[in-house]
């Protein structure tokens, strides 16, 4: 029989930031935002749909703090919020280590135990 392994739980992760991560616009939104600090005319500008469809995407990832915003006059400039990414990182790191740990459990499980 294997033996237990005891590995650390993963960080919590906001829901809000998975969901936000699971978008390909909103990726790209956050791969543009991670050059430099962009107003969201110029974010719209590198996408095919309408300015409300991006304002929508970039609400998403305010709302998961995702991005921050600061007004300079009339302009809303945009940059990525680190923070809260380095925890969904580390959180799919965790998962994945514990995957892959108890693969080769199995693996190793399987190598002594073979099917017959």
């Amino acid at each position: 029989m294997p033996r237990a392994v005891r590995t650390r739980a993963p960080p919590e992760a906001d829901p809000r930031v998975l969901r936000a991560l699971a978008d390909p616009t909103r990726q790209r939104i956050l791969r543009l935002l991670g050059a430099r600090e962009l107003r969201a005319g110029d974010i719209a500008a590198e996408f095919d749909s309408a300015r409300p469809t991006v304002s929508k995407h970039l609400k998403v990832l305010l709302e998961a703090k995702l991005v921050r915003v600061r007004a300079a006059g009339r302009e809303r400039w945009y940059a990525v919020e680190p923070g809260p990414l380095r925890d969904a990182v580390a959180r799919v790191q965790a998962i994945d280590e514990l995957l892959e740990g108890g693969l080769a459990r199995l693996r190793d499980h399987l190598d002594r135990e073979p099917f017959k």
